[in-house]
């Protein structure tokens, strides 16, 4: 798709088109999942930017190309318009997340406890990506509370919080970095 025209004067007045022309008020519930996935996509970018695993970027690129799936299907309205076909991701992108989070736990020593974020800059990175993951399925769960969201999606989205969960610990791990622990302070 080549595009010509960056802006189009269209949404200046708080509204904005979905996938076959609805037009939404940007508030929207929708609106807000999609965006959310966009921003979670932006964060991953930038963990790929700073990692140096080229497996590892890749799959953080392969994981974007899925969520610009997922963030399609939620910008389609479906009860006005089809589901465009390049929204629709097969459910082998769901188990190739399970494979690799496995793959990383069996590399890891046993987790102690609950563990804060942080570490190196791309563990921390990767924290903060997870946490923006979890508030898209917020916003993708309560958006399916009225419209549609296929499961397919909201599976990805769940397990995609494991695997940058997962990975953090991994990059720590890979940096000889090891994981602090929660202490409870509030006795």
């Amino acid at each position: 798709m080549k595009i010509t025209k960056v802006y189009t004067r269209t949404g200046d007045k708080g509204t904005t088109a979905l996938v076959g022309g609805d037009r939404v008020s940007k508030a929207d519930k929708r609106i807000e999942a999609y965006g959310t996935i966009d921003e979670l996509s932006s964060l991953l970018g930038l963990l790929a930017a700073n990692m140096e695993n080229t497996d590892d970027i890749k799959m953080l690129q392969r994981v974007q190309n899925t969520l610009f799936c997922v963030g399609t299907q939620l910008a389609t309205n479906t009860e006005t318009t089809q589901m465009p076909p390049s929204a629709i991701f097969s459910e082998e992108e769901i188990k190739m997340l399970e494979k690799e989070i496995d793959k990383i736990v069996g590399m890891l020593p046993q987790q102690m406890g609950f563990i804060l974020p942080g570490g190196s800059q791309q563990a921390a990175m990767a924290h903060v990506a997870r946490t923006v993951c979890r508030r898209a399925e917020r916003r993708m769960v309560d958006m399916a509370a009225e419209q549609q969201v296929t499961t397919e999606a909201l599976t990805f989205v769940n397990r995609l919080s494991d695997y940058l969960f997962v990975l953090a610990k991994k990059i720590n791990s890979e940096k000889g970095l090891k994981e602090k622990y929660w202490q409870n302070t509030c006795k």
